[in-house]
C-alpha cells in the first residue's frame, strides 16, 4: 500500500480523494490553502515541492487540476507561470457588455449590480468575452468601478464587418457595433478580398493592453446592397450555426420519409380523430394539431405534439446539433431551422392527410379548468391545414357563415371556439397579463428587396392556439412535478427590487398605483393594464409595466410563470423548433414506457438551461438586427417623407420614435429639439426643456420628417415636423 506523503495527511479531503483516484493528489482545497500560506505565487515545480508530490503521474494530475482550477476562477497563473489565489470576496465573474464609444460593463454572474470597465480596461476584450473582475471602487457617477484580471474564456472566433483598405492598412470595421475594436489584417491575409466588401475574419490574434485584435479575411459575403445579405451578417455576427455537419446529413439521410409500421406499433391509433393545423399562411413546420369534443359537463381537448423524440435520440448527431441550435430562428423570409428540413417540414411536421407520431395531451376541461389530463403516444392524421384568417372568419368575425368551414369539421371547430372562451375567461380571472402588440411582415419583390411593410395583427383565432398550448404546457409542468421528472420548467419573475421603486415612482406621476404593495402578483399587473386601456398614455404606461418584468428562462427547478399568472409551466408544444421542449417530450416519454430517465445532474440541467436561455435570446437579437437593416434600407426610399409616430424611447442624447405606420425606429437627436437645455428624467422617461415648455415624453404622438438613413449602422434619422412638433408643458403654479 502507498504511504501517503505528509502533505496528503494534512489534506482534510484526501479520504475524498483516494476514494476518486487510484493514486489521489492534493485537494483543490490545500492547493488553494498552500498558495495562500506562501510568500509569493508558485510555479508547477515549487508547488510540487510544498505538496511533496514527486511522481511524474503526479507531476500532470496536478498540471490538469491546476488548469481546471484556472478555468474556474479559482486561481491566477502571471507571465512567469506562477499561480495566485483568488479570493473570491473580491472578484466576480462575468461577460463583457461592450458599448461601441469603448467602454464597457461587466454583468456579473452573483451580482445584480454591474460594474463598469473603463476603455483602457476593455481593450484587451471583445464584447461577450468571460472575464474575471476586481472591484477597485466607484466611478464618479457612484458605479462599482474595476479591473479586468483574467479573461476566462473568448466569445469570438470570427468577426463580420465591413473591409477598409488604405494604403497598405486594412481592417474589419464589426457590424456588430458593441465590437468596438477593429481588426487589423495583415496584406498577405486579404485573400482577395477588396474594398468595401463584407467579409468574414478569423482572429488570429485576440486583443490585448497593447495591441488591436488581428485577423485573416476566412469568407467573402460580398457586397452591402446584395439582397439577403441582412440575414447572412445577422447569422455570422451572432454565431448561429447554419450549416449541417456532415454526420448530420448521413444520419437525416437514413431517416425513413414516412411513418412505418414498426415504428406505430405499440401507439394508440387516433387517426380517425379529425385533428386539425392552424398556423400562418406562410407557415411550413406544423408542431401542433388540435381537436376537441363534448364529454358530458366536460370539454376532452387533445392536444397533438409532432414526436421528435422518436427520431432525434439523446447523443446522435441531430440531437448534438439541435443542442447547440437551441431554436429555430425565424428572419424575415428566411428560416434557420434547429432541425434538417427532412424533418422539421417533412417526418416530423403534422401535414395534412398523411400519418405522423404524435404525443398527445389529452384534457378534461370544465370551466376553463383541467379536471384531469393524461399523455399518450399515438399516431394522428391531421384532416386539415388550416389558416388563422380562415379560422378567424369561420368562428369570430360577425356577418361569416360558420357553414363555410371545410366539410366536417364544423362541430370540432365550434368545439375549440367554446372552449376557447372558458379557457380565456379563466385567464382573466387568475390576472394572467395581455399586453397588445403590434407587428409588422414584409413583402419582397421578385430581386429578393424589400417592398413593403405592412401591418399583421393577432387575431382571436391566434389566441385560441395559444390557449390550447398553454394549457398543454401547464399539464406537462405538472406532469414532470408529480413524477419528479429531470426537465426544464419555463420560469418568469415578476418585478422587485430597483425596479419596482422606479415603477411604483413613474405611476405616481400619472395619480396611479400598482397594488401589491412590496410584491405586486400578476393580478396587480393586469388590474392596472385593464383600468388605462384606451387612456391616450396607455402605450406608455404599458411599456414601463412590461419593461419592470424579468426576462423568462428556462432553469431545472419550477417557480412559476408571473406573466401567465401560473405555479407551474414548461415548453411542451414545440420540439421542432425549440430544444427545450425536446428535453421535456423525453422525459414524460420515458415515465410512460416505464423506462429509466437519463441520470442528469442538477449542474448539467441548470447548465442546459442557461445555454437554451442564451440560445434564446441569440435568436431574437440575431432577428432584430436583420429586421432593423431591413426597415432601414426601406426607409431610403422615403428621405423627406413625413411620418406620425410614438416616442418609444428616451435618453438624455435625444428621443426615439417609432413610426405608428411602418414600426420603424429613428433618433431625433436633442439638437434637433427646439432649442433649449434639456434635462433627462430616467424615472419619469422625460426630457425636459429649462427655458422653454416644452417636454418629451416616452408614448407621446409626434410628427417626424425622415433626415436621413444610416444602411452601415442601421441608424434612421428624424427631425420633428413642424405641424405638431411637441408637448407643450403646463406651467407650474407659484405659491
Amino acid at each position: 500500500m502507498r504511504k501517503r506523503s505528509r502533505s496528503a495527511q494534512k489534506d482534510p479531503f484526501a479520504e475524498r480523494e483516494a476514494r476518486r483516484y487510484a493514486d489521489p493528489i492534493a485537494s483543490r482545497e490545500l492547493i488553494l490553502a498552500t498558495l495562500r500560506n506562501a510568500e509569493g505565487p508558485l510555479n508547477l515545480d515549487k508547488l510540487l515541492d510544498a505538496l511533496e508530490l514527486h511522481t511524474e503521474s503526479q507531476r500532470a494530475a496536478l498540471d490538469k487540476r491546476l488548469g481546471a482550477m484556472l478555468r474556474a476562477g479559482q486561481v491566477l497563473r502571471n507571465r512567469r507561470g506562477g499561480y495566485l489565489p483568488i479570493d473570491e470576496s473580491e472578484m466576480l465573474r462575468g461577460t463583457i457588455s461592450a458599448h461601441r464609444d469603448g467602454y464597457g460593463f461587466l454583468i456579473a454572474d452573483t451580482s445584480d449590480e454591474d460594474v463598469y470597465l473603463a476603455p483602457r480596461e476593455m481593450r484587451s476584450v471583445l464584447h461577450r468575452d468571460r472575464v474575471l473582475v476586481r472591484v477597485t471602487g466607484v466611478d464618479r457617477r457612484g458605479r462599482p468601478e474595476g479591473r479586468i484580471i483574467e479573461v476566462l474564456q473568448r466569445a469570438h472566433e470570427t468577426v463580420v464587418g465591413r473591409l477598409h483598405c488604405e494604403g497598405e492598412l486594412s481592417y474589419v470595421t464589426p457590424e456588430d457595433r458593441r465590437i468596438h475594436q477593429d481588426v487589423l489584417i495583415p496584406p498577405e491575409r486579404l485573400h482577395g478580398a477588396r474594398h468595401h466588401q463584407i467579409v468574414v475574419a478569423r482572429l488570429t490574434e485576440q486583443p490585448s493592453h497593447h495591441n488591436q485584435p488581428i485577423g485573416a479575411i476566412e469568407e467573402i459575403l460580398g457586397e452591402r446592397s446584395k439582397p439577403g445579405m441582412e440575414v447572412e451578417i445577422a447569422i455570422r455576427s451572432h454565431d448561429i450555426p447554419a450549416e449541417w455537419p456532415d454526420p448530420v446529413i448521413t444520419q437525416t439521410r437514413r431517416l425513413p420519409d414516412h411513418v412505418t409500421a414498426a415504428a406505430r406499433r405499440e401507439r394508440e391509433d387516433l387517426r380517425d380523430l379529425p385533428f386539425v393545423t392552424i398556423d400562418g399562411e406562410d407557415a411550413k413546420d406544423f408542431d401542433d394539431a388540435v381537436f376537441c369534443e363534448r364529454r358530458g359537463q366536460d370539454w376532452l381537448l387533445s392536444v397533438a405534439i409532432a414526436d421528435v423524440a422518436q427520431y432525434v435520440t439523446p447523443g446522435s448527431a441531430l440531437d448534438e446539433a439541435a443542442h447547440e441550435r437551441g431554436t429555430s430562428v425565424y428572419f424575415p423570409g428566411r428560416v434557420v431551422p434547429m432541425l434538417p428540413e427532412a424533418l422539421s417540414n417533412g417526418l416530423c411536421s403534422l401535414n395534412p392527410e398523411v400519418d405522423r407520431l404524435a404525443l398527445v395531451c389529452e384534457m378534461r376541461v370544465r370551466d376553463g379548468q383541467v379536471q384531469r389530463s393524461q399523455f399518450k403516444e399515438g399516431v394522428i392524421r391531421s384532416h386539415a391545414r388550416l389558416t388563422y384568417t380562415q379560422v378567424n372568419e369561420w368562428l369570430f368575425e360577425t356577418g361569416r357563415r360558420r357553414q363555410s368551414a371545410a366539410a366536417g369539421l364544423q362541430e370540432p371547430l365550434r368545439n375549440l371556439a367554446a372552449v376557447f372562451a372558458e379557457l380565456l375567461a379563466a385567464r382573466q380571472d387568475r390576472g394572467a397579463l395581455d399586453f397588445e402588440s403590434d407587428e409588422v411582415r414584409f413583402e419582397f419583390d421578385q430581386r429578393g428587396r424589400i417592398a413593403a411593410i405592412l401591418p399583421y395583427s393577432r387575431n382571436d383565432a391566434h389566441r385560441l392556439i395559444e390557449e390550447c398550448m398553454v394549457t398543454a404546457n401547464v399539464c406537462a409542468a405538472r406532469y414532470l412535478k408529480r413524477h419528479k421528472l429531470p426537465g426544464l420548467f419555463r420560469n418568469h419573475a415578476g418585478a422587485s427590487g430597483d425596479k419596482l421603486a422606479d415603477l411604483q415612482l413613474f405611476l405616481r406621476e400619472f395619480g396611479l398605483r400598482l397594488g401589491g404593495g412590496d410584491e405586486p402578483g400578476p393580478g396587480d399587473y393586469a388590474d392596472l393594464i385593464e383600468r388605462t386601456r384606451g387612456r391616450d398614455d396607455a402605450f406608455l404606461i404599458h411599456t414601463v409595466l412590461l419593461r419592470s418584468l424579468s426576462q423568462a428562462v428556462y432553469q431545472p427547478r419550477c417557480e412559476g410563470h408571473f406573466g401567465l399568472a401560473l405555479d407551474k409551466y414548461a415548453h411542451f408544444t414545440s420540439p421542432i423548433r425549440r430544444y427545450p421542449d425536446l428535453v421535456v417530450h423525453r422525459a414524460i416519454k420515458d415515465q410512460l414506457r416505464g423506462a429509466q430517465a437519463a441520470e442528469v445532474g442538477a449542474a448539467a440541467m441548470a447548465q442546459l438551461g442557461s445555454h437554451c436561455s442564451l440560445t434564446e435570446r441569440r435568436a431574437e437579437e440575431a432577428t432584430r438586427d436583420a429586421t432593423r437593416h431591413l426597415k432601414c434600407e426601406f426607409m431610403q426610399a422615403h428621405v423627406g417623407d413625413q411620418f406620425e409616430g410614438i416616442i418609444s424611447g428616451v435618453a438624455s442624447f435625444g428621443v426615439f420614435v417609432e413610426l405608428i405606420e411602418l414600426r420603424t425606429e429613428g433618433l431625433v437627436h436633442v439638437t434637433a429639439l427646439p432649442r433649449d437645455y434639456y434635462h433627462f428624467d430616467p424615472v419619469r422617461h422625460t426630457l425636459q426643456g429649462e427655458r422653454g415648455r416644452h417636454e418629451f415624453r416616452l408614448g407621446d404622438r409626434v410628427h417626424v420628417v425622415v433626415a436621413a438613413v444610416h444602411l452601415d449602422e442601421a441608424k434612421v434619422e428624424f427631425t420633428l415636423s413642424e405641424k405638431r412638433p411637441a408637448r407643450v408643458m403646463r406651467r407650474r403654479r407659484r405659491k
